[in-house]
């Protein structure tokens, strides 16, 4: 039976041929597999701090849009309360993280679940972060482009920026990635996110604006759609 990103080869031949997609499946099955087994005792504390920190459920789970549109449920270790305001509203994320879960979130031990998602087909080591239905289909144009790949552990945008970007810098550089996927890019975007986790998230200027100018290109060339401005979505993860 065909993996769920299998299903969306017929987009993603478009930067990938196949056999280069099938190498890519095969270098990140191993390498997903192989950092979950290593991982599981980083699990273990990660859970164990959830649990000492916020209590019980260990995980935060949400149905994202992967490739082709396909739903599938993301699962996280839960790092943030559902504290509220007077009126009802959620509190900032970072009134509602205790020290240790800021901790745990800053190093990304909470995404590591996600690696089952990588083994499982709906997501990939590198690619655009998942994002809800919701989210994507107010992108318009420019949410269905975004999902003509798989949705990633991290991606191009997380190495260049990620929380200090713009919603419409995040688009940006996600369309380019995805126009410009290849298992090169993967391999350098695997190790910019060793450099990110170990010296912190700036902002790559050169990239961005490669990434701007190719959307602002891609916008005047007639996408329909994609003419809409990005941050009319809703629900972009800060973080990413």
């Amino acid at each position: 039976m065909k993996s769920n990103r299998e299903h969306a080869a017929s987009s993603f031949v478009l930067f990938l041929p196949w056999g280069g997609y099938r190498l890519k499946r095969i270098v990140e099955c191993f390498l997903a597999g192989s950092i979950f087994v290593l991982c599981l005792p980083l699990m273990g504390l990660t859970a164990s701090l959830v649990w000492l920190s916020l209590g019980r459920p260990l995980f935060f789970t949400q149905a994202r849009a992967g490739a082709g549109l396909h739903v599938f449920t993301v699962a996280k270790f839960r790092t943030m309360t559902d504290a509220r305001s007077s009126d009802g509203t959620l509190l900032p994320d970072e009134l509602r993280q205790t020290a240790a879960t800021a901790l745990l979130r800053r190093l990304r031990f909470d995404e590591l679940p996600q690696l089952l998602s990588v083994l499982c087909g709906d997501m990939s080591m590198v690619g655009p972060r998942p994002l809800p239905l919701a989210t994507i289909a107010a992108f318009g144009e420019l949410g269905r482009m975004r999902c003509l790949v798989a949705p990633g552990m991290t991606g191009w945008a997380q190495v260049n920026g990620n929380t200090r970007l713009s919603d419409d810098q995040k688009i940006a550089l996600d369309l380019w990635y995805v126009a410009h996927a290849n298992l090169w890019l993967d391999t350098r975007i695997l190790f910019l996110t060793l450099k990110t986790l170990l010296a912190g998230e700036r902002i790559n200027a050169r990239n961005l604006t490669i990434a701007e100018e190719y959307l602002s290109r891609a916008r005047s060339g007639g996408l329909g759609g994609a003419a809409e401005h990005p941050t009319g979505a809703t629900g972009y993860l800060q973080r990413g």
